[in-house]
């Protein structure tokens, strides 16, 4: 394990270890919750499994290959791709495929896969994000720099993903406004950043009276609110079968393949997994375990940043791994109805197509900053070494 470690998974080792663990508990929970949806569909688990088995694999690759190139290529790769990016994004919206109102997949031509390119769009934000903080941080003290290095670029990328996706727009914006915060960013400019987002946003919610096309999923996102905390079986459908759920679970586990949920709880596999996770491994273990996981691997990627000489290298790993974390407690938090519905997918564990690939795509980065910190200190270290023992000889 010391020599896989030092030859090949180099970086932080916990987060290693919590990427692995996150990925064995998405096969045992997908294979067990999968059983509604194979009965819909021809292949039975089997097929739905080695998909999902197939792409946990492929996602690991990308991690391991993107832990191993230097943290600095992201930088210069997120000037040439934010471009690209908003491209994609405005194509989706266009041409995408349209499921309950929101396009977010586009689809890959002769590959007949789609990816959903707000996932894209995420990790490419928060990158180019970190970049531009780091190489302006002796002029963000002017709000022209930072209007025009930062913040229009993430409201141009944030409301190309409004339309179709409001939660993940929101936490989008929140992650880039606490890198500004973190980075440097005078404080009245982001009172003054998220004044300008609230009466833009309000803006379009006036605009959208007169253009319903504008956004097309305004009537969900009321009805998600309204219904939040009302005793209205219909409209909470999903929730209350979450609760049920996680009654069901206990505090210690029932074990693998004991959950109910599977047949009446809508997406078990994806939205929902969490609540199936309690039912089957209980409160303590599942629940709690988790929540951990996730808190463990924030941590460490502040402690990374911290150590990190560089700011392009503290930034972008604290915000990865915020976007990450953050995303899950929202998940979490839906399942026991502590905010309103948003489908946000639990990272590394829902089942899911090309998200799971971004996702380990963000972590492999993560990873990349903290092999270059440990690099950094081993070699400071053995030259320290190599000093005393100059000095004695």
């Amino acid at each position: 394990m010391q020599a896989l470690f030092h030859n090949h998974l180099r970086g932080d080792r916990t987060i290693w270890m919590v990427a692995l663990i996150l990925g064995v508990i998405s096969l045992l929970a997908v294979y067990s919750s999968i059983a509604s949806l194979a009965v819909k569909h021809d292949g039975g688990t089997g097929r739905f499994l080695f998909k999902h088995l197939l792409m946990l694999a492929s996602g690991g690759l990308i991690m391991y290959w993107a832990s191993r190139l230097k943290h600095g290529i992201y930088s210069r790769l997120s000037q040439l791709l934010l471009g690209l990016t908003a491209g994609l994004l405005l194509l989706t919206l266009l041409t995408g495929s349209n499921i309950n109102d929101a396009s977010r997949w586009l689809r890959i031509p002769l590959l007949g896969v789609t990816f959903q390119t707000s996932d894209l769009a995420k990790v490419v934000l928060v990158v180019y994000v970190a970049r531009a903080l780091a190489k302006y941080r002796e002029e963000l003290g002017d709000i022209r720099v930072v209007v025009r290095h930062v913040l229009l670029p993430v409201l141009v990328i944030c409301g190309l993903i409004l339309p179709a996706n409001f939660s993940t727009a929101a936490v989008l914006f929140a992650v880039c406004f606490l890198l500004m915060f973190v980075g440097g960013v005078p404080v009245k400019h982001l009172f003054t950043f998220v004044a300008l987002a609230v009466a833009g946003f309000a803006l379009l919610l006036i605009l959208s009276k007169s253009f319903p096309g504008l956004l097309p999923r305004i009537d969900t996102w009321v009805t998600r609110i309204e219904s939040f905390g009302v005793d209205d079986h219909e409209a909470n459908y999903q929730v209350e079968h979450a609760k049920i759920a996680i009654a069901s679970g206990g505090v210690l586990p029932n074990g693998p393949g004991t959950g109910a949920s599977r047949n009446f709880l809508p997406h078990p596999y994806s939205d929902m997994i969490y609540a199936f996770i309690v039912e089957e491994y209980g409160s303590l273990f599942g629940g709690v375990g988790l929540v951990l996981l996730y808190l463990i691997l924030l941590f460490r990627a502040v402690r990374i940043a911290y150590r990190c000489e560089k700011p392009f290298g503290a930034l972008v790993a604290m915000g990865l791994a915020t976007l990450l974390v953050l995303q899950a407690l929202i998940n979490m938090a839906v399942a026991v109805n502590l905010v309103p519905v948003t489908g946000q997918p639990l990272p590394l564990v829902s089942m899911g197509g090309t998200s799971i690939w971004f996702t380990c795509l963000a972590i492999g980065i993560v990873l990349s900053v903290s092999r270059a910190v440990y690099d950094n200190e081993n070699e400071a270290s053995e030259q320290r070494g190599a000093r005393r023992t100059t000095v004695i000889a």
